[in-house]
């Protein structure tokens, strides 16, 4: 039975890039604001626990807002 929809298992081929890899700069969820230990435990998958906060007050510490770039896709 045929049907009019799109093979949604291939990509699509409109566009000018095809098989195109999104750049870096654009997949980050960073919005320019304070990132706090809280987001940078979330952003790692761990819960919001004292110790966890600390590590991320650690971390935030020495690499600044960029800690969360490297945690984020």
């Amino acid at each position: 039975m045929s049907t009019s929809q799109p093979d949604a298992s291939r990509p699509s081929e409109t566009g000018t890039g095809g098989d195109r890899a999104t750049p870096d700069d654009l997949l980050h969820a960073r919005t320019g604001t304070e990132v706090s230990p809280e987001d940078l435990v979330l952003a790692a998958g761990r819960d919001v626990t004292p110790q966890n906060l600390e590590w991320a007050r650690r971390k935030l510490a020495d690499e600044g807002p960029s800690a969360l770039d490297k945690l984020l896709p």
